[in-house]
């Protein structure tokens, strides 16, 4: 093992970056996804409602490897054999499409619990001194429901990290990539599989422990 870590280490290191890099990319556009629907399933409006439902329901309904296939290999397909134009998505575009997708119907779902925490006495009173209704929510309720939501908004992108692994499908050079690359050179499956595991458990345990203490900070900030 320690053979491994000083021949093939820096190898992963810089996949574990990768691996960073992707998840922070689906996480913020996952969370510009999330804000868009999360609010239109807050609005009174039956149309934006049923438009937020079916993409929650549509996104959290499919397998994410079945999504990362779709997008990585049906959707340029299904534009060169539509318009005849030649169409490519590479890893990284395809998997950040994957993971914003499915982090933002997840997303939606936060965003939307977190308004509905808010006090709708807010609301009212912002209306009350002449704010439109969406500068009302922009500038009174989602600060408010954005401050609640950031121990979620952590969760969410530590799992949005764990579904990185699944996009070594595709080709996306991330750890479980290089790793499998690794072991059809060494064939040393037992001892690479577990430095994959300690890196993902020390980077997890990490952002877990940064959760917390959101939590705990926002939890005296309530009691203040």
């Amino acid at each position: 093992m320690v053979q491994l870590i000083s021949t093939y280490g820096h190898l992963l290191l810089a996949a574990m970056g990768q691996t960073l890099l992707l998840a922070l990319c689906g996480l913020i556009f996952g969370c510009i996804l999330g804000i868009i629907f999360g609010l239109a399933s807050v609005v009174d409006n039956k149309v934006s409602k049923a438009i937020s439902v079916v993409y929650v329901n549509l996104i959290r309904g499919v397998p994410l490897i079945v999504l990362a296939f779709f997008i990585f290999y049906g959707v340029p397909y299904g534009i060169r054999t539509s318009f005849g134009a030649k169409f490519v998505l590479s890893a990284l575009q395809a998997g950040t499409i994957c993971l914003a997708l499915n982090c933002g119907a997840y997303m939606s779902e936060i965003i939307r619990a977190g308004i509905q925490t808010i006090d709708p006495g807010q609301m009212e009173a912002a209306r009350s001194l002449g704010l439109s209704y969406w500068r009302s929510m922009f500038r009174v309720v989602l600060p408010q429901a954005i401050k609640n939501m950031i121990p979620s908004i952590v969760n969410q992108f530590i799992i949005t990290l764990k579904d990185t692994s699944l996009l070594s499908v595709i080709g996306f050079p991330e750890l479980v990539n290089k790793a499998q690359n690794v072991i059809s050179i060494t064939f040393k499956s037992f001892d690479m599989w577990a430095i994959v595991a300690v890196m993902y458990l020390v980077v997890i345990l990490a952002l877990q422990q940064v959760a917390n203490a959101l939590e705990r900070r926002l939890s005296l900030d309530r009691e203040r």
